[in-house]
């Protein structure tokens, strides 16, 4: 991709059910899938939420459910760091699902570990995003006790300006209302769900929101579960890329998508998705769509209960 007038998106569904022996057969894997997604064509691979979860596999036999984010943050800071040459020898950008974090939180009380994702870009540098809106799991002290972030931000790479909304993010109609005016051209949605109630609930709200914003906006989870250090609810997943719903490009919504599934024999499935039109959803954007308002806020509306 020269320049933002189109880009190319692959999406792996991470099977969590399958093991891994080390973080350095997880890097392989991931290696081996950003191979896979140039030599297709991709410009981005893009992995599911928790992905990191995978790494489990390997963890102490006797780690107990709330010591598993602080865990999985002290292996974080070695994955990033063995990720990082990936984007630069494939030519392509990563958004490496997202992994636990650990930060330094200025409010007492709150846990010192974020649900970050990570975009590695083949330039070299690296943006990241936390999740904004937590999950009860997410928030349970005695489960794996999260904080939540409070910043969006809005990356600009070769042109195009791009916002990752993880899991829960994409549900949130306010959030969507406040982005709109930000003139984005791709949201990254990697995401986690235990159910089809929760598959439908974030690939509905992103299908909803790339209308609302006249965007692209990508979504895809993990598949499967990890067996390790205990059993635990598997994640029911798929992927799609979601487009507005105008005539230039689809009348559903749906440029692309492979169903939901609950198991997998290898790594997961992969969709990649040529040639995104980013230069012409941003041109409806300037001149006009059918009936898309614009950064639409309704601050003028009242509400009368009767």
């Amino acid at each position: 991709m020269s320049d933002s007038s189109v880009l190319s998106i692959a999406l792996w569904a991470t099977n969590l059910g399958k093991p891994v022996d080390s973080m350095n057969a997880w890097i392989a894997s991931v290696d081996a899938c950003m191979e896979r997604a140039a030599a297709d064509g991709a410009d981005l691979l893009l992995m599911p939420e928790y992905a990191a979860e995978q790494w489990l596999s390997y963890a102490p036999p006797d780690l107990a459910l709330n010591d598993e984010i602080a865990w999985l943050a002290g292996q974080s800071s070695f994955a990033l760091e063995a990720l990082r040459e990936l984007p630069t020898r494939h030519g392509i950008a990563l958004l490496a699902g997202t992994m636990p974090v650990r930060v330094e939180r200025g409010l007492d009380g709150e846990p010192p570990l974020v649900n970050r994702a990570h975009l590695l870009l083949p330039e070299g540098n690296v943006e990241h995003q936390d999740k904004l809106c937590l999950t009860p799991v997410e928030r349970d002290p005695d489960g794996w006790h999260l904080s939540a972030g409070s910043t969006l931000r809005i990356v600009t790479w070769r042109g195009v300006r791009i916002v990752t909304l993880i899991c829960l993010d994409i549900e949130l109609p306010a959030l969507a209302a406040r982005i709109a005016a930000f003139d984005v051209d791709l949201v990254l949605v990697p995401s986690m769900t235990a159910s089809l109630a929760g598959y439908n609930r974030v690939f509905c709200c992103a299908r909803a929101r790339a209308t609302e914003l006249l965007a692209a906006v990508c979504a895809v989870g993990c598949i499967g579960a990890v067996t390790r250090p205990r059993e635990r609810p598997g994640s029911t997943s798929g992927a799609a890329l979601y487009l507005p719903c105008e005539r230039a490009f689809t009348s559903t919504g749906i440029a692309a998508e492979f169903p939901p599934i609950d198991r997998h024999d290898d790594r997961g499935p992969m969709l990649v998705v040529p040639d995104v039109p980013i230069a012409r959803m941003r041109d409806l954007r300037r001149t006009g769509a059918e009936v898309w308002p614009g950064a639409w806020h309704g601050d003028h509306v009242s509400i009368n209960e009767a």
